[in-house]
């Protein structure tokens, strides 16, 4: 797995450049599983509270899906893609520490059912963009003082 510093990026993943919200295809291409990258958790602090959108929702891309209570940030999740919310991560919902612990695996957040893969994912970093993305990132991280 690729690292940046300390912070791991999965080249298989595509990355929400604004949020920080990965998002990982699965082979059958029937679901979108999402959650928080190493860098954006990191700026955010220990995760204290959870709140996500019920299976059915209707996600659209850029909007919230969700709320999240940190250590130094309160705020809206925000969609990576367009869909229908198919399942939630209860294990995340009675432990929102599990997302710091292990954001790329145990740590996720939802599945989306995606309309729109194909145009979303076209707007998320992957492949040859992720490691410019995340050395520039990482920069403005530290001049934001967000990180160390």
């Amino acid at each position: 797995m690729p690292t940046n510093g300390h912070y791991s990026f999965p080249p298989e993943l595509y990355y929400d450049r604004s949020t920080h919200v990965w998002a990982r295809h699965a082979p059958s291409g029937a679901t979108v599983t999402i959650g928080l990258d190493a860098l954006g958790l990191e700026s955010l602090g220990d995760m204290a509270y959870l709140s996500l959108q019920a299976v059915g929702f209707p996600a659209q891309r850029d909007e919230s899906i969700g709320s999240l209570e940190a250590a130094k940030m309160v705020g809206d999740l925000i969609a990576p893609v367009s869909g229908v919310i198919a399942a939630r991560n209860e294990a995340v919902l009675s432990d929102p520490g599990l997302i710091n612990r292990d954001p790329y695996g145990a740590g996720w957040l939802l599945q989306i059912t995606p309309s729109a893969w194909e145009r979303d994912s076209a707007e998320l970093v992957h492949g040859a963009e992720l490691k410019p993305w995340v050395e520039a990132e990482i920069e403005r991280y530290r001049v934001q003082g967000w990180i160390d």
